[in-house]
């Protein structure tokens, strides 16, 4: 077997530089660049390292370990999860600031990749400087404060480690049920130790996203309940995105007039002027759309974890109600006694289609939609209206700045009063335009979001993102 002898640091960047994906049907880097602040453990060893691959793995300051980490999580969503950014800081105060961004992308399910410095493998210069000692557990390290808020969490003692480790994380970070952010810990030792590794390794690797396919036990129960519902209603969340399955929401209810509804995070899945749209729902949402949810007898939840401002805490759903929950993870779909449908949202709808042939909701429903959507429209017209002060409120600044919009502009917030403003106010005027971090609910993330965010997704996708971003 031929081997490269190189550092742990080289050949883990050697290795992310020879993903690949495809996007689009273009060919592109599985990992587009790293934001990098660089202190103890990730600057002798990883920046060197990152410095002689500049030309294939870019790298860009932070003016914060937290903003390089926000900035990542919304790259990430804005390219429904089919790149990855990496976020690499020192030990210590770097790595802990990046500790909220990893909590942001594990609410959001968001692949993100983290690699902080750890501190000596050996502990022969203990105590070095931002090491915080744990006197009865010498093992521990600040790092260990990421593992509940990534789905991967490792830290290499030994070169050879890395050869498992790191296509473990982009497996976790590629799986559709379990996607969120991984978690690399380098001690600074370790990060420099040469060793012989498989030339194999370093090898280019195509990746394809997987779309897990439904179980036709779960599609039939599930479709046998539709049918059998008189006042259905589907809420489509985040997972809608994710899946790129916008064209087979707004097939699927048109076909079988189901009136839809958003939770935050699917906001934009469907156009606001769309005829069976009846708005946001939830804590945060309008009061004619949780009416008309509360009335449902049957709730068809797409790619939404059900959280507490989604079901009002599971108040807003009519205690006899009826869930079918279709969702890449089997823990989403089974919530509250759901009807599980478990696979990609994109082929569950085109698969529930095929089986409710010919089958659409009473007129009698539709009817009521109607009346829910337009008593929403003059909702939105009331708050939103020029009432001549010279103080505006959220929502007219929202109205006036919707009226200016196009269909590609992106609407980018989060925490806060405004979530809740543009959620009810904001009517979306163009598909995935939408992005309010309300899963961790992190106060700043729209400072960093939209350095993160390419200024256009499409000539993103094709071209070095870099050269399209928002500064």
């Amino acid at each position: 077997m031929s081997t490269v002898r190189t550092t742990t640091a080289d050949a883990l960047v050697r290795f992310l530089v020879a993903q690949r994906t495809v996007v689009d049907g273009a060919e592109v880097p599985l990992f587009p660049g790293t934001f990098a602040i660089f202190g103890h453990g990730n600057v002798t060893s990883l920046g060197q390292s990152l410095e002689s691959h500049r030309d294939h793995m870019p790298v860009w300051r932070g003016q914060s370990e937290e903003g390089m980490g926000l900035a990542a999580a919304a790259f990430a969503k804005a390219t429904r999860r089919r790149q990855i950014m990496v976020c690499t800081s020192s030990i210590g105060p770097g790595a802990t600031n990046m500790v909220t961004a990893a909590g942001v992308a594990m609410a959001n399910r968001l692949p993100v990749l983290f690699l902080a410095g750890d501190t000596f493998n050996s502990r022969l210069p203990d105590p070095v400087l931002q090491q915080v000692e744990h006197f009865g557990v010498p093992s521990v390290t600040v790092n260990d404060a990421f593992r509940p808020v990534v789905r991967f969490w490792d830290r290499i003692t030994h070169p050879a480690q890395i050869l498992a480790s790191i296509p473990g994380a982009i497996r976790t970070m590629m799986d559709p049920g379990d996607c969120g952010p991984a978690f690399v810990g380098l001690p600074q030792d370790v990060a420099a130790e040469a060793y012989d590794f498989p030339e194999a390794f370093f090898e280019p690797r195509m990746h394809h996203w997987p779309r897990p396919r439904p179980d036709g036990e779960e599609l039939t129960t599930a479709a046998t309940l539709i049918r059998a519902a008189q006042r259905p209603v589907l809420i489509a969340g985040g997972g809608v995105h994710y899946s790129l399955a916008e064209k087979e929401l707004d097939a699927f209810v048109r076909t079988h007039r189901i009136p839809v509804v958003e939770t935050v995070a699917g906001k934009s899945s469907v156009l606001g002027s769309h005829p069976h749209y009846v708005g946001p729902l939830g804590v945060t949402g309008a009061d004619p759309t949780n009416a008309l949810v509360k009335d449902a007898d049957l709730v068809i939840a797409v790619g939404t974890r059900l959280q507490d401002f989604t079901t009002g805490s599971w108040t807003l759903f009519a205690p006899q109600a009826r869930i079918v929950a279709v969702n890449a993870a089997r823990f989403d779909a089974g919530k509250h006694y759901s009807a599980p449908v478990v696979g990609d949202a994109r082929e569950c709808l085109g698969e529930l289609t095929e089986l409710l042939s010919g089958w659409a909701c009473p007129p009698g429903w539709n009817e009521q939609a109607s009346s829910a959507r337009g008593d929403l429209g003059r909702l939105v017209a009331e708050r939103t209206r020029d009432t001549d002060s010279p103080v505006l409120s959220y929502a007219q600044v929202v109205g006036a700045v919707h009226a200016e919009a196009t269909d590609e502009d992106y609407v980018l917030t989060a925490a806060g009063g405004l979530p809740g403003e543009l959620n009810i106010n904001w009517l979306s005027k163009g598909i995935a335009t939408f992005d309010c971090e309300y899963g961790f609910s992190c106060m700043g993330y729209e400072i960093s979001g939209a350095w993160g965010r390419p200024s256009h997704e499409t000539k993103a996708r094709s071209s070095p993102w870099w050269e399209t971003v928002h500064t």
